[in-house]
């Protein structure tokens, strides 16, 4: 086991990766809540890992079939309840990339840019999987991307020493593989008990948080999946409040966006909606402005004055 010093995010290859997500579980910490569906920001815990790792080929989730924001296949360890190695091998029949992202169903801040910078240490290092550490140290061995062929080979010597894959830990597994680890305090916390889930809950409400996660959870819920200029809309919102009325501000960006979906729908056409509103509430500024000059009374003072 080696340590990862991270490099800047890529994107997958061409050869593209799958996802196996880990959905199941008794939740015994959580009084047998169904965990990857509580809600974190307003989105189940499921749905926020599946949006990190939306790029993939394919995404199977073991677990009993639920309503998700993104398509899925669903698999189920037999017998279930068989544990974290007997669901991983579920979901891996399923797959068929070169490499596999496994992740847990109870990562609230995991994001695009973790599973690019583990496939990014798996791809370049040689290894045969990559995966976080939390700030303790500990590994996470379900939040990780391996080679699929590598994990196959592990899994059927497993099978044949045990006669079976039920109830083994994840250490039988990672501990056979050459492994890396990847640091990130923030993306490797899971929701473990009713504290980490309040924990959760009150981080990204924080300040520096709240926008982005509301941003996403917004284009989960509306099926969107379109990066835009954050700051160029709210400064359009701002110049709206201002310059026209305070109301203007939420009927122009939805105008904006209404524009922009009927020109395709796409950032440059947002971008494009945009500066051109902006550009009409600065002009409707600047007229109101001339105006309230013209209307002033002239100076008493000016020689021209009487």
């Amino acid at each position: 086991m080696t340590a990862y010093e991270p490099q800047p995010a890529g994107t997958p290859g061409a050869d593209g990766y799958d996802a196996v997500v880990l959905a199941g579980g008794t939740a015994r910490r959580l009084g047998g809540t169904d965990k990857p569906g509580v809600r974190v920001g307003g989105r189940a815990l499921l749905d926020r890992v599946l949006a990190a790792c939306s790029d993939a080929g394919t995404t199977v989730v073991v677990s009993a079939p639920r309503p998700t924001v993104r398509p899925v296949t669903w698999a189920h360890e037999d017998p279930p309840g068989g544990g974290p190695v007997a669901a991983l091998d579920a979901g891996l029949r399923q797959t068929r990339a070169a490499q596999v992202v496994v992740l847990s169903a109870d990562l609230p801040f995991l994001g695009p840019a973790t599973v690019r910078r583990l496939l990014g240490a798996l791809r370049t290092r040689g290894v045969e999987g990559a995966l976080l550490s939390d700030p303790g140290g500990r590994d996470q061995p379900l939040v990780a991307a391996y080679r699929a062929s590598a994990l196959r080979r592990e899994l059927d010597a497993l099978t044949l020493e045990h006669g079976g894959l039920t109830g083994l830990p994840l250490r039988r597994l990672a501990g056979a593989l050459e492994l890396i680890r990847v640091s990130d305090p923030v993306a490797s916390f899971d929701c473990d008990t009713w504290d980490d889930i309040a924990a959760a809950r009150a981080r990204i409400r924080e300040h520096g948080h709240v926008l982005d996660e509301w941003i996403s959870a917004a284009k989960d819920e509306l099926g969107i999946d379109l990066d835009v200029d954050t700051g160029l809309l709210l400064d359009l919102a701002r110049d709206a409040a201002h310059g026209v009325a305070r109301p203007a501000a939420p009927l122009t960006t939805f105008l904006v966006g209404y524009a922009a979906g009927r020109a395709g729908g796409g950032p440059e056409e947002v971008a494009g909606a945009t500066r051109k509103a902006v550009a009409l509430a600065l002009r409707w500024a600047d007229e109101a402005a001339g105006a309230d000059d013209a209307g002033k009374a002239p100076d008493s003072s000016s020689p021209d004055a009487g």
